[in-house]
């Protein structure tokens, strides 16, 4: 009898991590992140430790199974246990060495180093192992990036697998190593821990408090790692394992290098890889409160895509003004900002405020993730770090977009070679009256030397939707010949008398109709999901139905359905572009069928 796989599904996720419940779907056993048993560990619930490992290295390579400690896999009748070789590892070291023996196995299996570079049979598709154990980690935590590097090609090769890393997993860093991919921890390090009388917290190692009853017995050890697997798992819940991540990177030097090293990795790579998402609605908090936020791939995605790529409404393409952001969010909506609107009397000047740690937020973009959700400590101070990217930003955003005159009334010093920069605040609070008095004479002589005229208020919008059309989804060709209906903040939009789509800022996305599916199609810009030929689509999107994926695919994108090569209908993606196709439970929930 063969060995059978373990039945699993996808409860959240956020980037890498994932919470998966473990058994019938309809009652669980456990969740992931957990805890793996050694033989000689004592009993711990099954909701936190389904599994069991056994290694015998008394002929080599070793031998490794796991056996589940309830029923996990279908018709969930009985335990299962399975089997593996480790193989002979060489030191990562070693890597250009096509040499030794890889490990193998069906439903566990072992890999190194060694074997992601030269074993072949790790791209035949038809391996799908539940767990896959990577045996070299206590190697590579001692070498920067190869943990990283290894995890990354792990994660997106398997993406239904459970990792464990042996060896390396403790309360300390079970929120971090969850991040990069872990699904699986055991308890070695803790074991070591209580062995010289110390206990491995969620915040590092420390001594033993005597004095309140304290003691390094595996009873408390075991209580930190519930501790930390429940805050965990809480967070992967809550979309907030990020904040999580960066308050447990202080617990040691390793853990911040590791930390960095992955925001880095993560930052390269385009944002359906690092699993980044486009569209969260208002209600997500994403919170600022550390200096490790401002690595944060979303957080270096964003500056990248104003910086380099976003273009203001054509209607605005002479004129900007720089201003403070606000606590309140969106930002039109606090008392300052009703203040400068009052000031900036014509719609052709391009505002943009200035803030940390997104750098810059365009007024068109200030309704979507995630300009609408940040929340970071306000001090009315700026740091350096702060300044160099907001100058540096600007710099781009202005000479890329050739504006001729730039009205300064964020504070900040900004200069520039070719591009007329004027102070409107002169050392003022941007809320006086004298310095809203004099931004509005400028924006009025800005008028006048540029010869703007204010376009239709429709029209306006229509630009700035546009505009936001293209930071969203890559293109605005959808827009063409449309017109707006609707009061502000919520429009609809109608070409020659149909509904295309409505525009939300509480969903901070556009809800495409049936209607417009053809025009997303012909702009080429849109992912596209192509079906299992000859089957009747009535369901969401899933790997049974998947084949393949055209385009990046972040969470919340529109995704465009193709069977037979005929555009069939949409979804929206709730699983970023490297879990698709092969990645477990839902991919995109349905939205249109033609």
């Amino acid at each position: 009898m063969g060995e059978r796989p373990l039945a699993r599904s996808v409860v959240a996720r956020q980037r890498f991590g994932r919470l998966f419940s473990l058994g019938d779907r309809n009652s669980p056993s456990s969740w992931t992140p957990a805890i793996i048993l050694s033989e000689s560990d004592k009993d711990l619930p099954f909701s936190i430790a389904p599994f069991r490992y056994f290694r015998d290295s008394t002929n080599l390579p070793a031998k490794i199974s796991i056996k589940t400690r309830t029923n996990l896999t279908l018709p969930f009748d009985r335990l299962d246990t399975w089997f593996a070789s480790e193989g002979l590892v060489l030191p990562p070291s070693l890597v250009e060495s096509n040499s030794g023996e890889f490990g193998y196995g069906g439903e566990i299996l072992p890999v190194s180093w060694q074997s992601l570079h030269h074993d072949l049979t790790l791209n035949d598709e038809n391996l799908l192992p539940s767990i896959i154990i990577l045996t070299d980690a206590p190697q590579l935590v001692n070498q920067k990036g190869l943990l990283s590097e290894a995890l990354y090609i792990i994660r997106t090769r398997f993406p239904s697998s459970l990792i464990w890393t042996p060896g390396i997993g403790g309360p300390d860093n079970c929120a971090i190593l969850t991040w990069m991919g872990v699904d699986i921890f055991d308890l070695a390090r803790s074991k070591h821990a209580s062995s010289l009388g110390v206990i491995l917290s969620e915040n590092g190692p420390r001594n033993v408090e005597e004095s309140v009853g304290e003691d390094s017995s595996m009873d408390t050890q075991i209580q930190c790692w519930k501790n930390s697997i429940a805050a965990t798992r809480i967070a992967i819940r809550e979309g907030n394992l990020r904040e999580l991540v960066e308050k447990q990177s202080i617990s040691s030097p390793r853990s911040v290098e590791r930390l960095r090293i992955h925001d880095a990795k993560m930052s390269s790579l385009d944002g359906g890889e690092s699993g980044l998402a486009r569209i969260k609605g208002q209600f997500h908090e994403l919170r600022c409160h550390s200096f490790s936020s401002r690595n944060d791939p979303l957080i270096q995605d964003w500056r990248s895509r104003v910086s380099e790529h976003h273009q203001p409404p054509l209607h605005q393409s002479k004129v900007v003004v720089l201003l403070p952001c606000s606590a309140t969010k969106p930002y039109r909506l606090s008392s300052s900002h009703k203040r400068f609107s009052r000031s900036i009397v014509s719609n052709t000047i391009h505002e943009v405020m200035v803030t940390a740690p997104l750098g810059l937020v365009p007024r068109e973009l200030e309704d979507i993730w995630p300009a609408a959700n940040y929340d970071i400590p306000v001090t009315g101070d700026w740091d350096l770090d702060e300044l160099k990217t907001i100058k540096e930003m600007v710099d781009k955003y202005i000479t890329r977009n050739n504006f001729m005159r730039v009205l300064n009334h964020s504070g900040i010093d900004i200069e520039h070679d070719t591009i007329e920069i004027i102070d409107t605040r002169n050392g003022l609070s941007a809320g006086s009256s004298e310095a809203l008095d004099f931004l509005k004479e400028m924006v009025e002589k800005s008028v006048n030397d540029f010869s703007l005229d204010d376009p239709k208020e429709s029209k306006h919008r229509l630009g700035k939707l546009r505009a936001l059309s293209n930071f969203q989804h890559g293109t605005d060709d959808w827009l063409e010949g449309t017109g707006i209906q609707g009061r502000p903040p919520i429009f609809t939009i109608r070409k020659e008398g149909k509904q295309l789509a409505l525009w939300n800022p509480r969903l901070g996305r556009f809800s495409f109709t049936k209607a417009c599916l053809p025009l997303l199609a012909e702009s080429k810009k849109f992912p596209v999901a192509n079906i299992t030929p000859g089957i009747d689509w009535r369901g969401d999107l899933f790997s049974s139905n998947v084949i393949s994926v055209n385009g990046s695919i972040r969470i919340g994108d529109e995704v465009l359905v193709y069977q037979n090569g005929e555009l069939i209908g949409s979804a929206r993606a709730e699983a970023a572009g490297w879990e698709w196709p092969n990645g477990p439970s839902r991919l995109a929930r349905a939205q249109h069928r033609l």
